[in-house]
């Protein structure tokens, strides 16, 4: 299960798709047509921009906006910076790998099931993209 945080920015990022290249656009517009709380949405707008996927600008006419194509930025590299690893395990985690402690990875089947999930995730957050997120 993903958390708020990350399901209201995919959802802030589908709207900045649908709006790209029309200019920056205001918090309190997203915050408002995606229903997301404006402070909890400035506190990922900001680490989406610390990451740059999203760049501001400010004064009159300011707002933030991607700072490339909706098409270019895969939901995988999204998802590990706001959620994290995409691993349900830190011991099958690709960027995020810690060894468990109270197993032995090479004979543990959990592992070996997790790495399954782990993999089949990637397959699809790597090939989506910010593009993908755009609302019908």
């Amino acid at each position: 299960m993903i958390s708020q945080k990350t399901k209201y920015g995919l959802k802030a990022l589908g709207y900045l798709a649908a709006l790209y290249g029309k200019g920056p656009v205001l918090i309190a517009e997203i915050a408002q047509k995606k229903k997301i709380p404006i402070k909890f949405l400035e506190t990922i707008l900001l680490q989406l921009k610390q990451n740059q996927i999203l760049d501001s600008k400010k004064g009159k006419g300011g707002g933030y906006f991607l700072m490339s194509s909706p098409k270019k930025t895969s939901l995988a590299a999204v998802y590990r910076i706001i959620e994290g690893p995409i691993a349900m395990l830190p011991c099958v985690s690709l960027n995020f790998y810690q060894r468990c402690k109270d197993c032995n990875e090479k004979h543990c089947g959990l592992n070996k099931i997790l790495i399954q999930t782990r993999d089949a995730n990637l397959k699809i957050l790597e090939k989506k993209t910010i593009y993908d997120l755009i609302d019908e």
